[in-house]
């Protein structure tokens, strides 16, 4: 293929291509007509309605950005306690030993939910222990759980202060 692309016949120019000969390189000037204004949406009252709602917009995300930051940040209830699994024995068919480790404030009694699941993760033993107030942060626990069933493991579900 050769590289000119010009027909035949017709000699290049030497020139480059101008769309426009004049000297005139300002932009139209534009129609300022009220009607014109108005049909597309360039009113006065309509920027400051966007200025308005824009404003709102942004005040309803910092209330809402303000309450999210006051519930998860400053509530420090959910933090005060820690339960973590140390481990499980199986004793025998209805009986099963859960070691836990809990972490809570002292001179704070809790509460602890400890459950027992079988091999289809069903619940077959559950039992709320009470905690006595101590002067030691992280205390270890062991609780002897009776089951209905044989049970797969042992764990500790939920603790609260009380």
């Amino acid at each position: 293929m050769p590289q000119n692309s010009t027909p035949a016949g017709v000699q290049p120019s030497r020139e480059p291509y101008r769309l426009d000969e004049s000297d005139d390189t300002s932009a139209p000037t534009p129609i300022e007509s009220a009607v014109i204004q108005s049909r597309y949406g360039r009113t006065p009252d309509r920027k400051l309605r966007d200025r308005r709602i824009l404003w709102a917009l942004g005040g309803i995300f910092v209330l809402v950005l303000g309450a999210w930051v006051l519930w998860t940040g400053l509530d420090g209830a959910s933090t005060q306690i820690e339960a973590r699994d140390i481990g499980h024995t199986i004793i025998d068919e209805h009986t099963v030993s859960v070691t836990f480790e809990v972490s809570l404030p002292v001179n704070r009694t809790a509460s602890c939910a400890v459950q027992a699941l079988n091999e289809s993760y069903s619940v077959v033993g559950w039992k709320i222990i009470d905690l006595p107030p101590s002067t030691l942060y992280n205390r270890s626990f062991t609780e002897i759980l009776r089951t209905t069933d044989l049970s797969n493991t042992g764990l500790i579900y939920e603790c609260w202060l009380t």
